[in-house]
């Protein structure tokens, strides 16, 4: 089924307006001049091509058969390609909202979309100023659907005038933590479909009753009278989500953390001798992601940002103790089958994942 296989109106968000919004605040953001953005096409398809190679050294994982696509593109093309993909992760709400004809006609109403358009727009903004790179495995190219990398161009410019960064060291680093995600879910054979069902699910068990968002915020005002933060495990998402919905997302949050932190790992490892500039590379972008303040704060809390900027360090930790523990054939383990991955509780304390792999009693929590 197809995003246009359901009449526009079935859409939860208005996705013109998101990048009409987007578009407005970006129309400002200058694009790089035609001798840098040439120098960082070269540059970036070189260093994806040597990155494939060092990360399949590095982990072990085959390289997909289709060369990766590296794709320069600006923060706006950035905005572009991520209204796509999360059009496309929405279909199964869309289609869950299409069989709802009254709840729709009460409350996604045009206006409730535009609104919930400018949301958006004003969030992929906002973000599209701190991406370096991404991969996307639902990147579309006409009718087709395959994976792409982006890489944006004046974020990554910028960071090596500001800090010094040698050009093509750092390129090279971007692309072999990209790289990684792409090994990961095209060298593992099941991990793209289990991705995907995860976000499947979360969106099946979407319940089109407004009372249950009036439950989930009683349930955040539950946290803040007893003094936790409602949106420290996964932002806005994580507090509207019910019971059910809520176990899906710590599964996809582990997910994650995994990913996450063996990219990392990965990043600092491959081609170590080739970027002597990596430990200073990684110190700067930790810092630069614990550098918010104010409402920066409170909007990268709302979005998720900050519980993703932990699964990069649980990630890593777990991926780390793991090897420390049992080496890299151990770690490996992870990649057999969804059994296999590691539960959100695990990723915090690895060594109950490695009892419960060796079939050893479960570490007491």
């Amino acid at each position: 089924m197809t995003a246009d296989s359901h009449p526009a109106e079935s859409d939860p968000i208005a996705w013109d307006v998101a990048e009409q919004v987007a578009g407005q605040i970006l129309r400002t953001s200058p694009p790089l001049d035609a001798r840098t953005q040439r120098a960082l096409d070269d540059d970036l398809s070189r260093a994806t091509s040597r990155a494939e190679l060092l990360v399949q050294q590095a982990t072990g994982l085959p390289v997909s058969a289709a060369p990766a696509r590296a794709l320069v593109t600006g923060r706006m093309g950035w905005v572009e390609a991520n209204v796509g993909s999360f059009r496309r992760l929405m279909q199964p709400l869309s289609a869950r909202l299409a069989e709802h004809p009254s709840w729709l006609r009460q409350t996604m109403n045009p206006a409730t979309r535009s609104i919930a358009g400018v949301e958006v727009g004003l969030m992929l903004s906002w973000m599209s100023g701190r991406v370096l790179g991404q991969y996307d495995l639902l990147a579309i190219d006409g009718d087709d659907t395959g994976d792409a990398l982006y890489f944006v161009g004046p974020n990554i410019v910028g960071l090596e005038r500001r800090h010094g960064f040698p050009a093509s060291e750092f390129r090279l680093w971007i692309a072999i933590h990209e790289l990684t995600h792409r090994a990961q879910f095209t060298g593992v054979p099941w991990l793209r479909e289990y991705f995907l069902g995860l976000v499947e699910q979360g969106f099946a068990l979407a319940n089109p009753d407004p009372r249950s968002a009036l439950d989930a915020l009683s349930r955040a005002l539950k946290d803040v009278r007893a003094g936790r933060n409602p949106l420290s495990e996964g932002g806005i998402v994580s507090m509207m989500a019910t019971p059910d919905q809520l176990a899906v997302f710590r599964d996809a949050q582990a997910l994650m953390s995994l990913l996450e932190g063996h990219g990392d790992v990965v990043m600092s490892r491959a081609g170590a001798s080739e970027i002597p500039g990596a430990k200073r590379f990684a110190k700067v972008l930790a810092e630069r992601r614990q550098s918010a303040k104010g409402l920066a704060k409170l909007i990268q809390q709302a979005l998720g940002i900050d519980a993703k900027f932990r699964q990069y360090a649980e990630g890593e930790h777990f991926v780390e103790e793991v090897e420390r523990i049992g080496g890299a054939d151990l770690f490996s383990r992870v990649w057999e089958g969804p059994e296999a991955l590691p539960k959100l509780d695990e990723i915090r304390a690895p060594e109950r994942w490695i009892a419960r792999v060796n079939g050893v009693a479960p570490v007491p929590a």
